[in-house]
């Protein structure tokens, strides 16, 4: 299997122009700062509930809206990766960028199932929104260093270096 290190450049041409011709590269323009904007008010609330055992219902909305911004920049995100890259999950430029994403999925889930279900008191499920959160922190920073080396390879796109 390819990985991203197979490759000197993260897009080829034709990739480069259909990710800029992407309406979902705007969507993901959009969300993925959105959803950071939710995390960070999210965490400030999840925290709270931890310190000080108050707020759970607020803490856990907020999880709650987290997760609904994760599972629609996942789904725009998969429309994005097929646009570009010809496959809907782990095209070979992204493979280890979406693996965590699958387990940033998981665990969010497991949130909401062990909200619905009463599996956790509310202690535990703030423990597991942070441990989704650490987790979304690692998937988040795989994405920006990926937009910087994109940036990065756009000189040699424009002097015609990148084939």
């Amino acid at each position: 299997m390819a990985t991203s290190t197979d490759r000197p450049f993260l897009y080829s041409e034709a990739e480069r122009r259909r990710r800029d011709a992407s309406p979902w590269t705007l969507v993901q323009g959009i969300l993925a700062p959105l959803q950071f904007a939710i995390f960070l008010v999210s965490l400030v609330l999840v925290s709270r509930t931890l310190a000080t055992g108050e707020g759970a219902a607020l803490a856990n909305a907020s999880v709650i809206a987290k997760t609904l911004a994760l599972y629609a920049i996942m789904v725009t995100g998969s429309l994005w990766e097929k646009a570009v890259f010809g496959r809907y999950l782990f095209a070979p430029a992204f493979f280890w960028e979406d693996a965590v994403s699958m387990l940033v999925l998981a665990l969010h889930t497991a949130y909401l199932v062990a909200l619905a279900t009463g599996a956790l008191g509310t202690a535990g499920l703030m423990l597991l929104a942070l441990g989704a959160y650490a987790t979304y922190l690692v998937n988040a920073g795989q994405f920006l260093l990926k937009l910087r080396a994109a940036r990065l390879q756009a000189p040699a796109y424009a002097m015609g270096v990148a084939r």
